[in-house]
C-alpha cells in the first residue's frame, strides 16, 4: 500500500501538504483499518445536492475528497443527494457533473464509473427504516410541525417526548406503509428515530428524535412519481456511505454535531446485519470562508432572480461556471485549494490568495498581446502616409521558443488616454506637449520608434481628441540606431489601420466589503457599483484569431480571456480575468 500511495502522489500536479486528514488516512493505511478484498483502502465521496450551481466553496471540498483519493491510490465517488424533489432539477445534475470534470477530477476507475444517486438506494433505505421501526428504534409521529418544534425544546431547554413516541411498532409500521402508499397528505405524519430513551434531553439537538422520513407529494427528476415519502439527509447520507463502502466521509464543520447520529445509525444497522464492520467514519474540516463573496445558495439565487447579475455563469459570481467564464483555470483553483490547506478551525481566506494563485498559474502560460482599453488617437505627422512597417514582439518574454508576433505601425495609432497629459505632473514620463520654450516629451513606442510630442487637438469641450508627434526613423527597436535614444517613457500602442475593435468587459469584485453579509445584514448593501465596466478597445490584429476560453496577458493591463459564450469567429469578446497586481491592497 505504501508503494501505491507514493506512486499516485507523484502524479499529483501540486506537492500535497500535510494536514490532519492525511494523518488520519496514513494511520488507517498503516493499521490496515479498511483493508477489504477487491476494494481500495481509501474511498471518499463528494455528495452535492442537485439544487443549485457549485461555488468556490465546493471546489475546496471537491479538491479535498478527490485529491485524497488520488494521492493514496483510492477512488472518489460523485454522489447526488437527491432526496428533496421539490428543489432538485436535472439542470443542476448536469452542471455539477460538468463542473467537477472541468476542475480536473474523475470518478472513473478501471473502466467503471463511480457516479451514484441517493435515489438509487430508495428501496434499501425504506427497508432499513422498516427494520428500525420493528426493532424499536423509530416511530411514526403524528404531531403537527408546530407541535414537534415546540416539544423539541432548544439549546437551553430539554425536549418533551412526543405522545406518539411509545406507539406500538406494529402500528408505526402500518402507518409507515400507508405513508408510502400515498394515503396521507404532506406533513400529516413523519418517521422519527429513537436514538435512546432519554434522547429528548440530549444537549445535541440532532439527537432529539431526528426525522428520518417525511411525506412529500412531489415529482422526482429520476424516480418520477414512484415515491411520495423521501428520506432525510441525515438518514440517507450515512447509509449511502456504507452501501458504497466509503472509508473516510469528509464533511465541513457544520456537520460535526451530526456525527453522533451518523455513528449511531450505522452501528445500529450493522447490528441488524445490514453492514459489516468497519463502517465508514465521518471527519470534519473547516469550510472555505472567502472574503468579498457570498456562497449561500439562497443569496446567489437572489442575485440571479433579481437580475443583479446576468445568470449563474456571470463572471462576477463565485460559482464554478462563473469562475470558468471569468477566465479562471482548473489548475489555478487546484493551486488555491492546496495553498489554503485543510484545518479543523474556521477562518477567513482573503480573495487575494485566489487571485494570486490565478496569476501564478497564468503568468507562464498566457501569450502576450497589446490592447488599448481607453483609446486616444496618436498621429505621427512625419510618418509616410499609407506606409506600414512591421514590428515584432515575443509571444512570451520568458519563452523565446514560442516565437514572435508581428503587427504594423502606421501614421495613426491608438494609445491609452492616461499616456498623455496637457500639463505633466512631477515624475510623469509619458507624452506631453511643448511647455513654453521646452519641447514636448520623447517616449518610445513599445517595440517601435521613439517619438516626440508636438501638440494635440481638443474638442469643443476642451477634451484632447488627438495627440500629434514626430518619429525618428533610425530609432526602431531592434536596430542599431535605437541605442542612440535614451528615453524614460515607454508606452503601448496599436495601429489604427487593421486593429481589432472589440468589446472588453472589465470585471471587479462583486462586493466592496470583505464580509458582505456579516451580522445578518442585507448583503446587497455591499454590492460594488463598479464591478463591471464595458469598454470598446483596440487590439493588435492577430487577436482576431482568439478562440473562446483562450487566455492572454494584455501587456500592462492584466489577464484576459475570450468569453466562452459571446465570442464569435473573428469577433472575440474579452473578459478581464484579473489585473497584473492586487489592486485592492489598502
Amino acid at each position: 500500500m505504501s508503494n501505491e500511495k507514493s506512486n499516485t502522489a507523484a502524479a499529483s500536479p501540486n506537492a500535497p501538504s500535510s494536514n490532519f486528514l492525511r494523518a488520519v488516512v496514513e494511520a488507517d493505511l498503516a493499521a490496515g483499518t479498511h483493508t477489504r478484498a477487491g476494494l481500495p483502502s481509501v474511498i471518499t465521496r463528494f455528495p452535492p445536492e442537485p439544487n443549485g450551481y457549485l461555488h468556490v466553496g465546493h471546489a475546496k471540498s471537491i479538491s479535498v475528497n478527490f485529491g485524497l483519493a488520488r494521492d493514496y491510490g483510492g477512488r472518489c465517488h460523485l454522489r447526488f443527494d437527491d432526496t428533496n424533489p421539490a428543489k432538485e432539477e436535472q439542470e443542476y445534475v448536469d452542471t455539477i457533473i460538468d463542473s467537477v470534470k472541468w476542475l480536473g477530477f474523475s470518478w472513473e476507475q478501471q473502466g467503471r464509473q463511480h457516479l451514484y444517486y441517493a435515489s438509487d438506494y430508495f428501496d434499501q433505505l425504506y427497508l432499513m427504516a422498516e427494520y428500525l421501526i420493528g426493532a424499536g428504534h423509530a416511530y411514526v409521529d403524528s404531531q403537527s410541525a408546530d407541535e414537534m418544534a415546540k416539544n423539541r425544546g432548544n439549546f437551553g431547554t430539554p425536549g418533551t417526548n412526543s405522545p406518539f413516541r411509545n406507539r406500538p411498532a406494529s402500528e408505526s409500521l402500518a402507518l409507515f406503509r400507508d405513508m408510502k402508499a400515498g394515503k396521507y397528505k404532506d406533513g400529516e405524519h413523519i418517521l422519527r428515530a429513537k436514538v435512546s430513551e432519554d434522547a429528548m434531553a440530549s444537549p445535541n439537538m440532532n439527537l432529539r428524535d431526528p426525522a428520518i422520513y417525511r411525506i412529500r407529494h412531489a415529482h422526482h427528476h429520476r424516480t418520477g412519481d414512484a415515491w411520495c415519502i423521501y428520506p432525510m439527509y441525515d438518514y440517507t447520507h450515512p447509509i449511502s456511505d456504507a452501501l458504497e463502502h466509503i472509508t473516510h466521509s469528509l464533511c465541513t464543520l457544520e456537520f460535526q454535531d451530526h456525527r453522533p447520529f451518523y455513528d449511531w445509525l450505522l452501528a445500529t444497522l450493522a447490528e441488524g446485519g445490514f453492514f459489516q464492520q468497519p463502517v465508514p467514519r465521518q471527519y470534519e474540516f473547516a469550510r472555505l470562508n472567502l472574503t468579498y463573496v457570498v456562497v449561500s445558495k439562497r443569496k446567489l439565487r437572489q442575485l440571479v432572480d433579481e437580475g443583479i447579475v446576468g445568470g449563474w455563469d456571470d463572471p462576477r459570481m463565485p460559482t464554478i461556471v462563473g469562475l470558468r467564464r471569468r477566465g479562471y483555470t482548473p489548475e489555478s483553483i487546484q493551486l488555491f485549494c492546496e495553498r489554503i490547506g485543510v484545518s479543523k478551525a474556521d477562518g477567513w481566506i482573503d480573495m487575494s490568495v485566489l487571485e494570486g494563485s490565478l496569476r501564478d498559474d497564468l503568468d507562464p502560460k498566457a501569450p502576450r498581446a497589446t490592447a488599448v482599453l481607453r483609446p486616444l488617437k496618436l498621429i505621427i505627422d512625419n510618418f509616410p502616409q499609407g506606409e506600414s512597417v512591421a514590428c515584432s514582439a515575443p509571444v512570451h518574454p520568458h519563452f523565446p521558443e514560442r516565437g514572435v508576433r508581428t503587427f504594423p505601425i502606421t501614421n495613426t495609432l491608438w494609445i491609452e488616454q492616461d499616456d498623455f497629459m496637457e500639463v505633466p505632473s512631477k515624475g510623469y514620463f509619458r507624452l506631453y506637449p511643448p511647455q513654453g520654450e521646452t519641447p514636448g516629451s520623447r517616449v518610445r513606442l513599445r517595440y517601435g520608434y521613439v517619438i516626440e510630442c508636438t501638440g494635440y487637438d481638443k474638442d469643443a469641450h476642451g477634451k484632447p481628441v488627438a495627440v500629434h508627434c514626430n518619429y525618428f526613423a533610425d530609432s526602431k527597436s531592434g536596430t542599431e540606431g535605437s541605442a542612440n535614444y535614451k528615453v524614460k517613457g515607454n508606452i503601448h500602442w496599436v495601429s489604427a489601420h487593421g486593429a481589432l475593435e472589440a468589446e472588453v468587459r472589465l470585471y471587479e469584485r462583486l462586493f466592496s466589503e470583505a464580509q458582505p453579509d456579516a451580522g445578518g445584514r442585507d448583503f446587497k448593501l455591499a454590492l460594488n457599483p463598479n464591478a463591471l465596466e464595458v469598454v470598446t478597445a483596440y487590439l493588435e490584429p492577430g487577436m482576431r484569431e482568439a478562440q473562446a476560453e483562450e487566455r492572454f496577458q494584455f501587456e500592462r493591463h492584466g489577464y484576459f480571456v475570450a468569453d466562452r459564450v459571446d465570442s464569435q469567429a473573428g469577433k472575440p469578446v474579452f473578459n478581464r480575468v484579473t489585473t497584473l497586481k492586487d489592486s485592492w491592497v489598502k
